[in-house]
């Protein structure tokens, strides 16, 4: 493989691997693709946004890596079937699904509408189930492979004028552990990560839905031990282990990476 990404190959961590990245156009989904395919991944980024999922992709084959977008709506079958039929078809497998799309509506249970109550539980939920269930077949009759869904802090522990996304983020990391279950004899683990805040466009998002300013409520994110918030990089290299063989006894579990912000919860 030519390109900026290929000098050493013997230490690439996903070298030879097929990778599927929801909300791969954005945010934590953008860092982590950039950082599988300069592992020697082959990346199938999946989004709905197209104008940035096309720039994310340009972007990484000009640096010499493997790669094409999808763009899908993850909430329906038949775009998730059409995303894994294309990414096998382009690629022959796939050995890692990062489920990572996700949106959030900040609002207490008395606030939130039915219909923003159903849509962050289809993105957040709904869509790992999906994609999920058209990959694990896949995988398994190649013999295995990793997948690694993105919770949340507050899939562990309760936030306030936050209820959908708590309670689609908590269905999350029981669904890991339930496929965990399901799939061991199939050499399929299934861990999640549960960030704390992390500066992206949802993060930034989050003040205008709440009437805040945005430099408090930055400010306000970064109270924890080690005093700021995340960078989508620093989660990437979260997936990339969960993913990697580096984690190779590791499945059914919730990694926290959050800067301390839940070291003092009960």
């Amino acid at each position: 493989m030519p390109g900026t990404w290929a000098a050493d190959m013997l230490h690439q961590q996903l070298h030879g691997k097929t990778a599927i990245i929801t909300g791969g156009a954005g945010g934590i989904g953008r860092a982590t693709a950039r950082l599988f395919a300069r592992e020697g991944a082959a990346v199938a980024i999946v989004d709905l946004n197209q104008a940035a999922g096309v720039e994310i992709a340009g972007e990484i084959a000009a640096a010499g890596g493997h790669v094409i977008f999808e763009r899908a709506d993850l909430t329906r079958p038949d775009d998730c079937q059409r995303v894994v039929d294309c990414t096998v078809k382009e690629f022959g497998g796939v050995h890692v699904l990062f489920n990572n799309a996700g949106i959030i509506r900040r609002a207490s249970v008395l606030d939130v509408t039915a219909d923003e109550w159903d849509e962050v539980m289809a993105v957040n939920v709904k869509s790992v189930f999906l994609m999920s269930r058209v990959v694990i077949p896949v995988m398994a009759k190649a013999g295995g492979g990793s997948i690694v869904n993105t919770a949340s802090g507050w899939g562990l522990a309760g936030g306030a004028r936050a209820a959908a996304y708590c309670a689609s983020k908590g269905a999350v990391v029981l669904l890991t552990k339930a496929m965990a279950i399901d799939h061991g004899g199939q050499k399929i683990r299934v861990n999640c990560i549960c960030p704390g805040d992390t500066d992206t466009a949802m993060l930034r998002s989050e003040a205008g839905q709440l009437g805040e300013a945005e430099d408090r409520f930055l400010s306000d994110a970064a109270k924890r031990p080690l005093g700021r918030v995340g960078t989508p990089d620093e989660i990437a290299q979260a997936a990339l282990y969960l993913a990697s063989d580096a984690s190779s006894f590791v499945t059914g579990t919730a990694l926290v990476v959050d800067g301390g912000g839940l070291a003092g919860s009960g």
